[in-house]
């Protein structure tokens, strides 16, 4: 895709997030996709290698990773939707923050971070005092990000079916 402006000053004043629910995943399951397809692309994995990863999902599967209290939202420029994040409440105000993604060609605009802030105000808001998340733990330039945005590496887990260690980040409410 080309974009047809290079201002990122006029960029941003297109931009706004607004709430989703899961029965608009057609209109945001592809973004999802295509975002986590770059992932997999760099990893070398493929359906048949890392079939439970998210860029390789169905409308239906992913339906079904939104549980009751997840709060879903798009990231729009222009009504068209390029990214993606999800929050869902967990017991003692903590919120699991889940699938950022921005489309690969609106990447390096500041679009992710401008996601994420906007999930630490929705969880101050909220009343929350944590947001968690787990990364792929071998994705050392997302980790690094997510530390430079405050987050904080907790630990990893492996999962029989991933071809990767996940790793646990944290980020409390000041």
């Amino acid at each position: 895709m080309i974009m047809f402006c290079d201002n990122k000053e006029q960029l941003d004043n297109t931009v706004k997030i607004i709430p989703l629910t899961v029965e608009r995943l057609p209109d945001y399951a592809d973004v999802i996709r295509k975002s986590f397809a770059t992932v997999a692309k760099d990893f070398g994995w493929t359906k048949e290698t890392a079939a439970g990863f998210i860029a390789f999902l169905s409308d239906e599967k992913l339906a079904e990773r939104f549980k009751p209290g997840c709060l879903s939202f798009a990231l729009m420029v222009d009504e068209k939707i390029i990214g993606f994040v999800s929050l869902t409440g967990k017991d003692e105000g903590i919120f699991e923050l889940n699938r950022l993604a921005i489309l690969p060609e609106w990447r390096h605009f500041g679009y992710g971070k401008k996601l994420l802030d906007f999930c630490k105000a929705k969880v101050r808001e909220l009343g929350g005092n944590k947001i968690t998340l787990d990364i792929i733990e071998e994705n050392t330039r997302l980790r690094d990000w997510y530390a430079a945005n405050g987050f904080i590496h907790t630990g990893t887990r492996k999962f029989a079916h991933l071809p990767f260690t996940t790793g646990h980040m944290e980020w409390r409410v000041v």
